[in-house]
């Protein structure tokens, strides 16, 4: 670790008894009470300064060894307070608090089945927000049914818990159930994700008006919620304002981080606007995290007709409408290669008239198409 003037950087309390410090340098009582008053003063770097100072005299106690664990936390080192709490956990299996905060830390390396692991029902029980983080973990793992198992098992002790109703309507609506979807949005309040779940519902309803305002007050709750982001994106495409909506959908891509969909709908807003590297990028991103998902290989078919790769798209169409019959990707990219024969500007033609009538197979249109990816978009299994 880089030194740190902590006499310098320490505020108040923390200050004063590191100035004690230099009378009684190797007192491990002061050099642990000036690190826990720096964490509460909100200066985790002075407190793991102060932490290491400790552990060149003698090993640190387990409730420094936490109080390191949450310091690392607060400076986002999650690896780093993830080693701090298996360490702990290790010497107390049954200490609650700290496989809370172990599974914090997993979830926030996107290792959600270690996450879900840990978190037993004694943790749930015991900690408030453990039950919301393992839904969380099993909903982007796709264990969509489990999920709301725990939470509605969960609502019976806890019945006004609107993260947890928030939590529990995203799921639904991602498992398909949109009466319980609606039923847990409504209940969620001012919750960010009802709102949002609220708001994909209107959408999907073609009350584009109604979502855009659910979406709105989403984000004022919440301005970096990514399925309020994608909603509004998806909102604004439908409005035909598709700039505003790629800006959108890419900063939900971004938060979602391994959700196909939303990179596969960015894809699509992106080929709509004529921006084919910026939606080629989009694609590549989508296929990165999961080669077998259809509409990231017809959304590169089409993007292969539009860079005359025609020999490409065939094989990439056949793969996509191998794995669904039913790929708006693949069907466009289908209809494409029937309209094209040879001819680039036919794709052209086709995509200048995507965005609003019904193409490929499936009767859809570009903007509902992307709809569909981004409210039911599947989340890669597992962790990085």
């Amino acid at each position: 670790m880089v030194a740190v003037d902590t006499h310098a950087k320490a505020p108040a309390r923390s200050k004063r008894l590191i100035g004690f410090l230099e009378r009684d340098p190797t007192n491990l009582q002061l050099i642990g009470d000036a690190a826990a008053a720096a964490m509460d003063e909100g200066a985790p770097e002075v407190a793991l300064a102060l932490m290491d100072r400790y552990a060149a005299i003698a090993p640190l106690p387990p409730s420094l060894l936490n109080l390191k664990g949450i310091a690392a936390l607060k400076q986002g080192r999650y690896g780093d307070a993830a080693e701090v709490f298996e360490a702990l956990l290790a010497g107390n299996p049954d200490d609650c608090a700290v496989r809370f905060n172990l599974a914090w830390s997993r979830s926030m390396l996107e290792d959600f089945e270690g996450a879900s692991k840990v978190l037993d029902d004694p943790t749930i029980d015991a900690v408030p927000g453990a039950a919301v983080l393992k839904v969380r973990a099993l909903h982007h793992l796709g264990r969509l049914d489990e999920a709301l198992e725990l939470g509605d098992r969960q609502l019976g002790s806890s019945p006004g818990n609107a993260e947890l109703v928030g939590a529990l309507a995203a799921v639904a609506i991602d498992a398909g159930k949109i009466d319980v979807a609606r039923r847990f949005g409504v209940a969620a309040g001012d919750n960010a994700e009802g709102l949002s779940t609220l708001g994909m519902l209107a959408l999907g309803d073609e009350q584009v008006d109604e979502s855009i305002a659910l979406f709105d007050r989403a984000l004022g709750a919440h301005p970096d919620n990514a399925r309020a982001l994608l909603g509004r994106g998806l909102a604004l495409l439908a409005t035909g304002d598709e700039a505003a909506a790629a800006s959108y959908i890419d900063r939900a891509a971004e938060r979602f981080g391994s959700h196909l969909g939303s990179w596969v709908a960015a894809g699509w807003v992106y080929y709509v606007l004529g921006d084919y590297p910026a939606s080629r990028a989009r694609f590549e991103r989508a296929l990165a995290l999961d080669d077998t998902f259809a509409e990231t290989q017809g959304g590169l078919a089409a993007l292969d007709i539009v860079d005359g790769q025609i020999e490409s798209a065939r094989r990439r169409t056949q793969v996509a409408l191998r794995l669904d019959r039913k790929c708006f990707g693949g069907a466009l990219a289908m209809s494409q290669l029937m309209v094209l024969d040879g001819n680039e500007k036919g794709a052209e033609r086709v995509r200048n008239t995507a965005l609003n009538a019904p193409i490929g197979l499936n009767g859809q249109t570009i903007a509902q198409a992307v709809a569909g990816f981004g409210r039911a978009g599947r989340v890669k299994p597992g962790g990085r």
